[in-house]
């Protein structure tokens, strides 16, 4: 049996906010909603890139035990993105976007997570928020310091803690692959919506309202008469079989909402940062610039030569601003230029005299001391790297088995920095061929109690895939739990973001 999607997008700047640095994607094979982080200056061009990365996945050829990694690779990807684009404008540092996307391959879906977006299922008329918000405040409630309602007021509520970013850190996103059960209902959105209308509302409206446009629309308009002080975007997407999509006037043509559609970002292209154009978010307006992107080819494939857009090349952006960003580009040539040789004109008349002066020997002295300080610091460095690996937990394979180790996946010639605490006495080869890839893979964990937690789920699961009363049925209930993820440690550390409220 094989499933359609029927999908409709909406994005708002709201009451607020001067600018929308939302985006979002719905497509015939992948949703995506970005929430550009609200306290950057790049937030809008944050979730643009992200967009633009990950528009190319909407394509009917996924295998279901490959696009999972597929959209782990392609979010990496954006992250670069990020990185290149904050070399290029300096001005755009600290930029961060959320990233919630459904990448249908088949009768599945996979899901990738980071931030504060959530995606909701409606099933038999329940609805069920499976994503878990990575904030600090979802972190005092999962270590039972504070209690969800207390949550919703807390000061530091709009805290979050794992975004995508333009830092070059290794912040894995949450990864599941789910069924995709004709009947079921999803919805994506930011936090301009989750954080103002009642889970109860929304779901009153996935109920009763049967086409998913009109359902967008009336999420918005709640949120807005609401008060929400953010942008606001949501997508809606039905799961319907091939005689229902046969019977309904299925979307085929993809939306792109937000502050990407303002980018020009295409279905047929998508948009990368080039060479020739950074990306630019214009302060003053919702705009934001520069773009390479793919033109539509005939067959809706993307041309071979991408065309440059932006502020280099809008004969109306100020001259200064291109300069700038021309120099950015240029930014960083070769070590020769750059290096300034410290010469004196002693050195010259110290060498011919054969003497060792005074300020010689001292400056000898130094570099015995730096030296070893040098190698003091490396092994302090290294010895506080070794102990905090083995703070660290995951899910692996010692032995053909499911395990829990502790340490990191990680070897150092002879060293190894994880040992396998726990064997689950489950083989790995009795699970279906992509859970135990994903075992494979290794799976990260919080704790120790994460760590067993996430074993025993996707043990379960995987038992119930395979059983024939596990078949896939209109009745089966949503389960938040379901989510086989990857996340490190959620404490505060460099990668974590203030958004201020997200864009």
């Amino acid at each position: 049996m094989t499933v359609t999607l029927r999908y409709a997008a909406r994005s708002d700047v709201g009451l607020v906010r001067s600018n929308n640095q939302d985006s979002a994607y719905a497509g015939p094979n992948l949703l995506v909603v970005a929430d550009g982080m609200g306290g950057h200056a790049g937030g809008d061009v944050a979730s643009a890139l992200t967009i633009a990365a990950l528009v190319g996945l909407d394509r009917p050829d996924h295998s279901s035990e490959q696009s999972m990694s597929e959209l782990e690779r392609t979010i990496d990807r954006a992250r670069q993105d990020l990185v290149d684009a904050t070399t290029a404008d300096p001005d755009l540092a600290g930029m961060g976007t959320t990233v919630t996307a459904l990448l249908k391959s088949g009768n599945t879906l996979a899901m990738a997570h980071l931030g504060d977006s959530r995606a909701y299922l409606l099933r038999d008329g329940a609805l069920a928020q499976v994503t878990v918000d990575h904030t600090f405040v979802q972190h005092l409630v999962d270590t039972g310091r504070i209690t969800p309602d207390e949550a919703e007021s807390h000061p530091q509520r709009n805290v979050v803690m794992r975004v995508l970013g333009d830092f070059d850190l290794d912040l894995t996103p949450d990864l599941s692959i789910r069924e995709a059960v004709p009947g079921d209902r999803w919805m994506l959105c930011s936090d301009g919506l989750s954080g103002f209308v009642p889970d109860e509302e929304v779901a009153e409206v996935l109920n009763t309202v049967p086409e998913p446009y009109d359902a967008v629309e009336r999420l918005v308009s709640m949120a807005m008469r609401a008060g929400s002080t953010d942008n606001i975007t949501v997508v809606v997407a039905d799961v319907l079989d091939d005689a229902a999509s046969a019977g309904t006037a299925a979307t085929v043509t993809p939306e792109i909402v937000g502050s990407a559609a303002l980018a020009g970002v295409t279905a047929a292209g998508g948009g990368t940062p080039s060479a020739s154009a950074a990306p630019h978010s214009d302060i003053d307006g919702d705009t934001v610039t520069g773009f390479s992107r793919g033109t539509a080819a005939p067959g809706g494939q993307p041309a071979s030569t991408p065309v440059a857009v932006g502020v280099l090349t809008d004969p109306t952006a100020p001259e200064d601003l291109a300069d700038t960003l021309e120099q950015a580009m240029i930014a960083g040539g070769s070590d020769e230029e750059q290096y300034q040789p410290d010469i004196r004109p002693d050195d010259d008349e110290t060498e011919e005299s054969g003497e060792e002066t005074p300020v010689r020997k001292k400056r000898a002295w130094l570099t015995v001391l730096g030296a070893l300080l040098l190698v003091v610091g490396l092994g302090l460095a290294g010895w506080g790297g070794y102990r905090w690996t083995q703070t660290q937990y995951y899910v692996g394979e010692s032995d053909g088995q499911v395990a829990v180790f502790r340490g990191i996946p990680a070897t150092a010639g002879p060293l190894t920095f994880s040992t396998a605490v726990e064997l689950t006495g489950t083989r790995v080869d009795e699970l279906p061929a992509f859970v135990g890839d994903r075992v494979n893979e290794t799976i990260r964990a919080n704790s120790l109690e994460d760590a067993r937690g996430r074993a025993e789920r996707l043990i379960s699961e995987a038992t119930a895939e395979t059983e024939p009363s596990a078949s896939p049925t209109p009745s089966s209930t949503p389960s938040p739990s379901a989510t086989t993820s990857s996340s490190p440690t959620p404490t505060p550390d460099a990668s974590t973001k203030s958004s201020g409220g997200n864009g």
